[in-house]
């Protein structure tokens, strides 16, 4: 009881327009359970069959459908007054199955999934109501339909000799799905344009860009180890430690390359400088004054802080006087 409380498929309306559709799943249900003999005219169905077939078919009655069948008893007697009552519906879905069926085209539908579910929904209905559809049908019904644009298509699909529907329809399918990448794939890259770069490639160019950066910088190890954003430049710090190779390395005499901080030396580094206290100050001290700014720079003997444009002017004789440190003039001979 348990499974025949749950309904198999949708319960029939009192409009009946579902009645075709129950009639066929009602028989393969009850096929399967073993019951069919119940709705068979001359059964031989036992009390028990024929109670369980009722049972299954009042559970997929519409409530006022159950109502007005309230004292049927019998699953034959069940079945047949439901064929009486609906059976004409067949006589009102038939014309509008023929009418779909005339106006179908293929050229009405965006993709061959949807001109396929339509020709199945339609042949469904006409073959419920009697009427004989073949592959044949089907596939004239497809060749005559297609654009004007795709005239020599049909034509060499024609040529092709199709005996089933069936096979009309995979290729079609197959070469709308290969159109459609095509279309995509020129809309991604139009004809003549620059290839985009591929998104690895543009990884591994600021990969190698940052991994270089980090050799520069003395960073293998750290926190901050291969964290090297694109589009961030950081400034590189000034390293003012000399480099210790270690304790027994010593730095060359000759090496023109090494200069102590400490004294100004060469040959050694300035953790083991021996120079003397006093030498090292004086050379500090000599650094500090190496570089005095430019406008503090003048000569105490030619001072022309106070020299104005009198000062300079042509003699009467063509010859030109000259100004010297003490005020006095000098003229050219």
């Amino acid at each position: 009881m348990t499974d025949i409380m749950k309904r198999k498929f949708v319960a029939l309306e009192i409009s009946g327009k579902n009645y075709m559709t129950l009639v066929l799943d009602a028989k393969i249900h009850l096929d399967a359970m073993g019951l069919r003999d119940a709705i068979k005219d001359k059964t031989k169905a036992s009390t028990q069959d024929c109670a369980k077939a009722l049972i299954f078919l009042r559970h997929h009655l519409n409530e006022g459908l159950k109502i007005e069948y309230l004292i049927v008893k019998d699953p034959l007697v069940l079945w047949n007054g439901l064929k009486e009552r609906y059976d004409n519906l067949k006589l009102v879905t038939l014309p509008q199955a023929q009418y779909d069926w005339a106006h179908l085209r293929f050229q009405n539908f965006m993709s061959v999934s949807e001109y396929n579910s339509a020709m199945f929904r339609i042949t469904s209905k006409l073959k419920l109501c009697g009427d004989t559809i073949t592959d044949y049908d089907m596939l004239e019904k497809t060749f005559t339909t297609f654009h004007a644009s795709n005239m020599v298509l049909q034509q060499q699909y024609r040529e092709k000799y199709f005996k089933k529907y069936s096979e009309l329809i995979s290729l079609l399918l197959v070469a709308e799905r290969n159109n459609d990448l095509l279309m995509r794939n020129h809309e991604n890259r139009p004809t003549g344009s620059i290839p985009l770069p591929e998104v690895d490639e543009v990884y591994s160019h600021y990969a190698k860009r940052g991994k270089s950066r980090d050799s520069i910088r003395g960073r293998g190890r750290g926190r901050r180890q291969g964290r090297n954003f694109p589009g961030v430049n950081h400034p590189l710090k000034k390293n003012n430690h000399q480099k210790w190779k270690g304790k027994d390395e010593k730095p060359k005499a000759n090496d023109s390359e090494t200069e102590c901080y400490r004294c100004g030396g060469k040959g050694h580094w300035a953790n083991i400088c021996r120079v003397s206290r006093h030498l090292v100050e004086f050379y500090q001290a000599s650094l500090k004054n190496k570089s005095p700014e430019a406008n503090l720079v003048y000569d105490n003997e030619f001072d022309i802080t106070h020299l104005d444009v009198t000062n300079f002017f042509e003699h009467p004789d063509g010859k030109i006087d000259h100004l010297i440190g003490d005020g006095s003039v000098v003229k050219d001979n």
